[in-house]
């Protein structure tokens, strides 16, 4: 256990912190929540930086100083009340410095805390997908002006499609043979669909799509929803980096629409639902519409099949690797993993046409 009082001096809040607990469920970073003595001061959040998983944690901070000042920014100018609970608040040092190495080497880092939100992990229902998606519309529309040169990249090739398919081939030449074999039929309908799914990568090296800023891990519980059950804002942005807006579309649609779990063992209950998709573009598109182009808003529906395409690319090369990066939970966890998604990717592919046609009548 960490000595968490004189790390937790090195920061400038305000009030007397009188209870230190753990806070959340994350798998990345070590979280605390700071309570304060009085109702009328802050409470914190206290994290240690995991930087075996984010091994450049001055340019997460990087970031995260620029994107939270960006949209505080936007906030003020449109005379949001409440900003505190609509944009992450990180607290500095006495210098300044978003982050303090203890006496161990350990990094740490401090937000105000949000009271009175909740979060989910799974959607349940329409109005939550909705509220989804127009939080995460929100957030890349508040950051489409900001250049995407100002950002660093926090985990080089996370949502580099060709990169992925590069890994897989490495894979398939020297897996475990008797891995390879269990899985010929999975590596054959992945290869293809390679062309297709490279769609958007070939459009954004030409230029027709955009590089921007954009969240890169669109999870329903990253979005903090207030007691009422409307979203507040979008949080962990250690992820935030340039790309196109595909990649958080694409993910939120493979995270928020799956009728079954990820790695659900039970492929019966594992599909995409069309009602969620609809929802989610519905609220994205309301407030995050106007600021895409003509190519942007027509790859919309292809996204979700490509970013749960590159999440089979992974789970199955991990596999055929003999499962050295995701941490698994019985032996054939990742297989189970990438056969669940490609039910998923298989159930977007029957309802192509339908998602085409809700996004073009928003």
């Amino acid at each position: 256990m960490y000595d968490l009082l004189p790390i937790i001096n090195q920061f400038a809040i305000t009030g007397k912190i009188t209870a230190v607990s753990p806070l959340g469920s994350g798998h990345i970073h070590e979280t605390f929540h700071l309570k304060t003595e009085s109702d009328t001061t802050d409470d914190y959040v206290l994290q240690r930086i995991n930087n075996n998983v984010f091994r450049n944690p001055g340019a997460v901070m990087h970031n995260i100083r620029i994107v939270t000042g960006h949209i505080q920014k936007k906030l003020d100018a449109a005379g949001a009340g409440d900003i505190k609970r609509k944009v992450l608040q990180p607290v500095g040092l006495g210098n300044g410095e978003l982050m303090f190495a203890d006496a161990s080497g350990n990094l740490w880092r401090c937000f105000v805390f949000i009271p009175d939100h909740k979060t989910f992990d799974r959607a349940v229902n329409v109005s939550q997908v909705y509220e989804g998606g127009k939080a995460y519309g929100q957030f890349l529309q508040m950051l489409s002006d900001l250049p995407a040169s100002t950002i660093q990249e926090t985990i080089p090739g996370f949502h580099d499609l060709d990169l992925r398919l590069y890994q897989f081939e490495e894979a398939v030449k020297t897996g475990l043979k008797e891995r390879l074999t269990e899985t010929e039929g999975e590596i054959a309908m992945l290869r293809i669909r390679k062309a297709d799914m490279r769609t958007i990568l070939e459009r954004g090296k030409t230029g027709r799509i955009p590089v921007r800023v954009v969240h890169h891990d669109t999870k329903i519980n990253n979005v903090l929803f207030d007691t009422s059950n409307k979203a507040l804002c979008v949080i962990d942005l250690d992820t935030v980096m340039p790309g196109h807006v595909h990649d958080d579309f694409g993910d939120s649609i493979r995270t928020f629409t799956n009728t079954g779990e990820e790695d659900d063992a039970d492929l019966t209950k594992v599909s995409m639902n069309i009602r969620f998709f609809e929802a989610f573009a519905v609220g994205f598109l309301e407030v995050a519409g106007a600021m895409l182009n003509k190519d942007e808003k027509e790859h919309l529906a292809l996204s979700a099949r490509v970013m749960t395409y590159m999440q089979i690319l992974r789970f199955l090369a991990d596999y055929l690797n003999g499962d050295t990066y995701y941490r698994i939970h019985y032996p054939k966890h990742n297989l189970q993993r990438a056969r669940a998604q490609i039910k998923l990717l298989l159930s977007m592919e029957e309802q192509y046409e339908e998602m085409k046609r809700i996004i073009a009548g928003i």
